[in-house]
């Protein structure tokens, strides 16, 4: 007997280790395995019992303002349009993309039909702001007379005047659902600080004002005039147009702000377009955005004694350099008879007024 435990009781002892570590292992995890679906019985319980005391919590942390069971679809009516190609392009004369998939927008490349109804769908309302201040509200009279033979027909529209001098705004007669909204500015002797002054002045209105009655905010110059449609193909969330003097212009020549230490600075090998600051387009929180930075970019550089080359407009591009915007207009929706027609532009929809700047601005 001796014998045997001397040979084999080391081995028996380590085999009766193993089994009892291995029992206790297949155990252990049985237990863990019983505990998991227990703690799973009760949240689904809990889960259950949550959608059953009120349905508004089964979609609790996701969009808390949208009312879920209040969502509709709604389908476009029975429209007749040409069927699209996937191979074939609308225009080949013209860029109709940027490189960051924003459409550019020109005559011939979307059915105007097909996005008004899908438009109306969302019940918008339109902004159209627009500055008169001192010899400018002479321009007031055409401007609003051919917004409302052109701009946005069949769509609720507030033109927002600011001016210095609200009795000049002209009393035009307005098409239903069409409001005009006077608001007092300051006039600056300088035109520059007119002209930046803009920024800070939709800023302001967005946040005490414009935000409660309208959807989209289109920002335009007084000094132009509607000469073609201009509808829902402009909207977007962000949308600016393409200058017309450097549409064919290469990077160097754009005439953007090169020197480092203006806060419009935008470096010698950046930019896309170059974008007129007389027409341009977004959401009332995108413009918020755009007209917030150009203000803190300008009061930046006035506090260092900068002014940037071509004032607000400068630090409007250099915003869109760096936030692209989502939609680009085409020269069509700014365009100066001063400028050679080019057979690529089927209509001029925004025209320059003539007039002698430096007449007017003094």
């Amino acid at each position: 007997m001796k014998q045997f435990l001397k040979y084999c009781g080391v081995p028996i002892i380590l085999f009766l280790l193993v089994l009892m570590v291995s029992f206790w292992l297949h155990w252990n995890e049985s237990f863990i395995f019983i505990i998991s679906r227990y703690k799973s019985y009760i949240t689904n319980m809990g889960r259950q019992e949550s959608i059953g005391d009120s349905k508004e919590n089964a979609l609790e942390g996701c969009h808390p303002g949208i009312e879920w069971d209040k969502l509709q679809t709604t389908s476009l009516p029975n429209l007749k349009y040409t069927k699209p190609s996937a191979l074939q392009l609308p225009r080949t004369d013209v860029n109709i993309l940027t490189p960051w998939l924003a459409p550019i927008i020109w005559e011939g490349t979307y059915n105007y039909d097909i996005i008004n109804e899908q438009f109306k769908q969302g019940n918008h309302s339109i902004g159209l702001i627009v500055f008169a201040v001192k010899k400018y509200v002479q321009f007031l009279n055409e401007f609003l007379t051919t917004a409302e033979l052109y701009f946005m027909l069949g769509h609720r529209v507030h033109y927002y005047v600011f001016t210095d001098r609200p009795e000049a705004v002209p009393k035009i007669s307005l098409n239903e659902n069409r409001f005009i909204h006077v608001l007092k500015t300051e006039p600056f002797k300088r035109w520059q600080d007119i002209s930046m002054q803009r920024m800070e002045s939709i800023r302001y209105h967005i946040l005490n004002q414009f935000h409660k009655e309208v959807d989209y905010l289109v920002c335009a110059d007084s000094d132009m005039k509607f000469n073609d449609h201009v509808g829902v193909e402009i909207l977007g969330e962000l949308v600016a147009t393409i200058h017309p003097g450097f549409y064919a212009s290469d990077r160097s020549s754009l005439p953007y702000e090169r020197r480092s230490f203006s806060e419009a600075y935008v470096p010698k090998d950046m930019g896309d377009f170059y974008y007129m600051a007389a027409f341009y387009a977004g959401t009332v929180q995108e413009i918020y955005k755009l007209t917030s930075f150009c203000y803190e970019s300008i009061e930046k550089d006035k506090k260092n004694a900068v002014e940037a080359v071509w004032h607000e407009e400068s630090h409007f591009n250099k915003f869109l350099t760096y936030h692209k915007p989502t939609k680009v207009l085409s020269p069509e929706y700014i365009w100066d008879n001063n400028i050679k027609d080019e057979p690529f532009l089927k209509r001029k929809r925004f025209l320059a007024v003539p007039k002698n700047h430096k007449e007017i601005r003094n």
